[in-house]
């Protein structure tokens, strides 16, 4: 890295789904410079998700950001991608007697209820047992890694750079543009751009501003063998409708998790052994299969503004100063059309959105 200031028309603080997808989306529109702190993008909460496009998950705003994003997912911009973004899924539901208000909440969000015949047709080692068993095919797998490299590759072409390694350690605004010191050196940029994740509200505090109060939350998931002389390659995710478990077949494997959501402070995140006993626990109460080994396990921050919703927008307390932050669990499902809206707003148009989504609503609480 040369020495001496580098300055852009905007800067992103992280390079993950949000900072990369922002920065596609500005390509040949502005002098776009994203700063990492990893030695390479997509290291914390982007390369470790559950890898669904899952219009039927989240709250309202997100199935709606979901669903407009599911255009660019089906067909990306020509050169994006070597390969398909989406494969098929689907989600199946399952719950016990005890589950009919979730079951009918599901059923709202457009599942539709299958027999247990049906549903043995997707699972075929499915216990006997479940009053509940609803499907949703509209979910689909994502290629995470071909979605993030066709957003950097579509920066890389507009001219952005991407510099690695590149913690921030303090911003200041001074005659007009953000001064940004990092461990790669020093930046300058008109507009400041946090994506940090669960990070987001450190910079803040670095940057000299208040935080959001947003906040990361742990969760695990390990992968285990598949059941004896079972094709689990076509099964579609699995999840109580209590949100004990879920398992999705990934590599011939079975992806499972506890559904945790553990407050954490920002940290590189890992498996909490009793949560993923628990989470196998349940997934063997539905599934007859015998679990007798996790082959290995990880954890991952999913950070959340206390209201639920991503916070998108200028911060009132700060001129340049943008917040991308607080996707939650949604954000490479949602990132098509969030990074579309961030991007407008950036360059001085509006959304409906926007007043949903701005770090104002925060600000006052």
């Amino acid at each position: 890295m040369p020495q001496g200031r580098h300055t852009a028309d905007i800067a992103i603080v992280g390079a993950g789904i949000a900072g990369a997808s922002l920065a596609a989306r500005l390509a040949g529109k502005a002098k776009v410079v994203l700063l990492e702190m990893e030695p390479h993008p997509g290291y914390h909460a982007t390369g470790r998700s559950a890898a669904t496009y899952e219009p039927t998950y989240g709250p309202p705003v997100i199935r709606a950001l979901t669903t407009a994003s599911g255009t660019f997912f089906r067909h990306p911009p020509v050169g994006f991608a070597e390969v398909p973004l989406l494969s098929a899924r689907g989600v199946l539901l399952v719950g016990g007697s005890g589950d009919d208000a979730l079951a009918k909440e599901a059923l709202a969000l457009g599942f539709q209820p299958v027999s247990l015949r049906d549903a043995r047709a997707r699972i075929p080692l499915l216990r006997d047992g479940l009053a509940h068993m609803l499907l949703d095919d509209t979910t689909m797998d994502i290629d995470v890694d071909a979605l993030l490299g066709g957003f950097l590759g579509q920066h890389r072409r507009g001219g952005g750079a991407l510099i690695t390694g590149a913690r921030l350690e303090a911003g200041a605004r001074m005659s007009g543009a953000w001064q940004i010191q990092t461990s790669a050196g020093d930046f300058e940029a008109p507009v400041l751009v946090n994506a940090a994740g669960a990070w987001a509200d450190d910079v803040a505090r670095r940057c000299g501003l208040l935080p959001l109060g947003l906040a990361p939350k742990r969760r695990c998931a390990c992968m285990v063998a598949p059941p004896a002389a079972a094709d689990v390659a076509q099964w579609p995710l699995l999840a109580t409708l209590r949100e004990t478990f879920y398992a999705k077949p990934s590599g011939g494997k079975l992806m499972v998790s506890p559904f945790d959501e553990v407050p954490s402070e920002p940290h590189d995140a890992f498996a909490d052994d009793l949560l993923l006993a628990e989470g196998i626990d349940a997934y063997q109460l539905v599934v007859a299969h015998e679990v007798t080994r996790i082959e290995r396990s990880w954890g991952g921050l999913r950070t959340f503004a206390p209201d639920g919703d991503p916070v998108v927008g200028f911060d009132p307390a700060a001129d340049g100063f943008f917040w991308c932050a607080g996707q939650g669990g949604y954000g490479i499902q949602s990132s098509p059309a969030l990074s579309e809206l961030a991007a407008g707003l950036l360059m001085g148009s509006t959304s409906p959105f926007a007043r949903q989504l701005s770090p104002s609503r925060l600000r006052s609480l």
